[in-house]
């Protein structure tokens, strides 16, 4: 992959880290796996608002692209989750980052996007 590349080539880095969390649930799935190896179902009561369907999709999709691996227990056959050591990287860095300017910036996101909706035709 180029290093140098224009975002709007098709071997841009920076496209293939977007479509790494362009689905909205995959990086909450991800750093809801930092605190470790956790069943779906354990997934499904930690992270507010996804569908059984959707967190399905996600952990199918993670697992693709390597960032998290599926443990099978010998003993019962459960299924666990847990982020590969590609996933940790992702998850501890830039996502750990973006999640932290998120935190520092929100206020300053939200008034744009009230401002926005105040100023948009056919809002008033």
């Amino acid at each position: 992959m180029n290093d140098d590349c224009a975002p709007f080539a098709a071997d841009c880095a920076v496209r293939l880290a977007a479509e790494l969390i362009a689905h909205t649930w995959d990086p909450v799935v991800l750093m809801a796996l930092r605190a470790g190896r956790r069943r779906r179902i354990d997934l499904l009561e930690a992270i507010a608002g996804v569908s059984d369907k959707v967190l399905t999709q996600s952990l199918r999709r993670l697992h693709a692209n390597g960032l998290t691996t599926r443990v099978t227990s010998p003993v019962d056959r459960s299924v666990a989750y847990e982020l590969s050591a590609l996933g940790r990287g992702l998850a501890d860095g830039p996502l750990a980052a973006l999640g932290q300017w998120a935190i520092d910036h929100a206020d300053e996101v939200l008034a744009a996007q009230e401002q926005h909706r105040r100023e948009a035709p056919g809002t008033r």
